[in-house]
């Protein structure tokens, strides 16, 4: 048995930095500078930028608007707790209808 935890450490939250880390380099940031702002290796930006981690999920478009919000606010040094957004995000993507597409295996009855 799958549980929540697994699906959300596997899946969602690899997607979620994937799609932060591309929405930040997309605002011209380095990756090195993405890295240092997400708390991540230098080495999983670039995998999430090439799209060699982090891309089971594609999100709804609620879902995505808040991933953009996140990196604006991210590159306006306006984000005082960088976990409890992600954190939102990824309750807000697990709730009620699942967020995401038929590809995510979020949708599992574990989640």
């Amino acid at each position: 048995m799958k549980s929540p935890c697994e699906g959300v450490v596997w899946e969602i939250l690899p997607s979620i930095r994937a799609v932060v880390a591309a929405e930040l380099i997309k605002r011209g940031l380095s990756q090195k500078e993405v890295s240092k702002m997400l708390g991540i290796t230098p080495p999983a930006v670039s995998q999430y930028v090439s799209k060699k981690r982090g891309y089971n999920i594609v999100f709804d478009e609620e879902t995505s608007q808040a991933i953009a919000k996140l990196a604006d606010d991210l590159v306006s040094n306006n984000v005082d707790d960088l976990v409890e957004r992600i954190c939102q995000i990824c309750r807000d993507a697990r709730s009620g209808e699942p967020a995401c597409k038929p590809r995510c295996k979020c949708n599992d009855d574990a989640l």
